[in-house]
C-alpha cells in the first residue's frame, strides 16, 4: 500500500515544469559558451550549490558569490570571448519537487573541455549545478 502513495511522486511529469526547466537548462549552457556571466546567473538560488570536478576550477561552490566568482574565472580563461560549443541531448527527469537535467557538451577556446552537466530546478529556480570534466566523453545527440 506505501508504495501505491509513493508512486506519484516517482513517476515524470511532464506538465510540473520539465519544459520550462529544460529551456532555461538550454539557455544556461548557450550563455557559458557567450561567456554572458549575467545570463549565467539569473537562475541560480540564492544558496545554489556548484560541484565542479576535475580540471583548473575543481572544487565546491555555494551561493550565488562563489558560482559567480568561478564563472568569472571561466570566462577569463578564454579571454571573455565566446566559445564554440557542441552540445548533446539533453534528458530531463521530473516529479513534483524538481527536474534534473542531464547532457553532454564540448567546448572549445583556449581550454578546450567536454563536460557532463547535471542541472537540477527547484520551482524554476537552478538550485544545484555538477559540472564533470569528461575527456572520454561521446556526445550523443
Amino acid at each position: 500500500m506505501m508504495a501505491m502513495a509513493v508512486l506519484p511522486y516517482c513517476m515524470g511529469h511532464g506538465a510540473i515544469a520539465g519544459a520550462l526547466d529544460e529551456a532555461k537548462a538550454r539557455a544556461h549552457l548557450d550563455a557559458v559558451a557567450e561567456g554572458n556571466l549575467d545570463a549565467l546567473m539569473q537562475d541560480y538560488t540564492d544558496d545554489a550549490y556548484m560541484e565542479w570536478v576535475g580540471g583548473p576550477l575543481d572544487g565546491r561552490y555555494r551561493g550565488k558569490d562563489a558560482i559567480r566568482s568561478v564563472w568569472q574565472r571561466f570566462i577569463a580563461i578564454n579571454a571573455g570571448k565566446p566559445r564554440p560549443a557542441h552540445f548533446g541531448k539533453v534528458s530531463a527527469f521530473t516529479n513534483p519537487k524538481g527536474t534534473s537535467l542531464q547532457s553532454g557538451a564540448e567546448y572549445g577556446g583556449a581550454l578546450p573541455l567536454k563536460v557532463w552537466h547535471v542541472l537540477t530546478y527547484r520551482d524554476g529556480e537552478l538550485s544545484t549545478e555538477i559540472w564533470q570534466i569528461a575527456p572520454a566523453l561521446q556526445i550523443d545527440q
